[in-house]
């Protein structure tokens, strides 16, 4: 499948040690396609994956923890090449989607055992330990086996986990699947806390809406192969073949789509049942916002708000990918 991609070429651009870089990476299950030809660089800040059931995604995410290797071109951590997990895994922190707890361990216990094996000290370890459990709210339940705890709970001591030793990259898969809105507010605030700090952080999510929220680019994937890359804004904008859909909310929308209509800067307009504001299609956004500004000012409008419709990663996965492909 085309696509727009922002990055034609990472070849062109310079790998820094706090990027993570995809030099023309495939990977293979045999003759079943994981990713193929893969070009990317990411850097610091947050990173929203988009794609359906067997897009790519969770290949692309255990390519960057090292748990995969490339069956050909090289992927590279903060310089690192993944084939050297005992030096990776201490910079990368990895928060599956899937539950995989040792038997009869409280929530501290799991954490301060995944700190001794990392190398940290018992001192170390008790506080590291107990600084992630406290920065996803667990504290209280921090001395009840893991085995008892529910679905949000298991998912917040996992995301515990991965940060506990302090990575500067955060491969999140599905973080905020099963939480409650106080708990899914607070991993936001978290998430946005890493970002101001500078880590790097790979999430994935069905929430599309979440990912518009937090992301500061996004990558759609299909069939193994990325259709686009780069921030929300910028993928829209190199989508020729779609055009933008703009909301207008005014006190007169009839008169608004009937002077639109002598220019050819729109090719569409649908009005609210409010018979409060439209929706606008053009193929030139900015020439469309100048003519805007003259209706407005010939005809006296009253405009409550103008804003894009479909700027959003739902509307990309729609135009780029399809409606027909379940989100993981």
């Amino acid at each position: 499948m085309s696509g727009p991609v922002l990055r034609p070429a990472v070849e062109a651009d310079r790998p820094r040690d706090d990027s993570i870089v995809f030099e023309n990476v495939s990977r293979f299950y045999g003759e079943v396609l994981g990713i193929n030809r893969v070009n990317l660089i990411l850097g610091p800040g947050i990173t929203g994956l988009v794609g359906p059931n067997g897009s790519g995604k969770s290949t692309l995410m255990n390519l960057v923890t090292g748990l995969l290797r490339p069956t050909q071109g090289r992927v590279r951590v903060l310089g690192l090449s993944t084939d050297q997990p005992e030096v990776l895994f201490r910079r990368v922190g990895y928060c599956s989607q899937f539950d995989g707890f040792p038997k009869g361990l409280t929530g501290y216990q799991f954490l301060y055992a995944f700190l001794r094996v990392h190398g940290f000290g018992h001192g170390d370890a008790e506080r590291l330990a107990w600084r992630a459990i406290d920065r996803v709210g667990l504290r209280d339940a921090a001395g009840r086996k893991v085995a008892a705890y529910s679905k949000g709970m298991r998912q917040r001591i996992k995301l515990a986990q991965a940060l506990a030793h302090e990575p500067r990259v955060l491969v999140l898969d599905e973080p905020l699947n099963g939480l409650d809105p106080m708990a899914r507010a607070e991993v936001l605030a978290l998430l946005e806390e890493l970002r101001q700090a500078g880590c790097s952080v790979l999430l994935s999510s069905h929430i599309l809406h979440e990912l518009d929220v937090l992301s500061d680019r996004v990558v759609l994937l299909d069939s193994g192969y990325i259709v686009a890359e780069g921030e929300v804004e910028g993928v829209r904008d190199e989508m020729e073949e779609h055009p933008l859909q703009i909301l207008i909310r005014c006190d007169r929308p009839e008169l608004v789509a009937a002077a639109i209509f002598e220019h050819p800067e729109s090719v569409g307009a649908q009005l609210h049942r409010d018979r409060r504001g439209l929706v606008v299609s053009t193929r030139d956004a900015d020439r469309f916002h100048l003519l805007l500004n003259r209706i407005v000012v010939d005809r006296g409008l009253d405009i409550e708000r103008v804003e894009p419709a479909d700027a959003d990663v739902h509307a990309l996965y729609e135009y780029l990918i399809g409606a027909t492909g379940e989100l993981r």
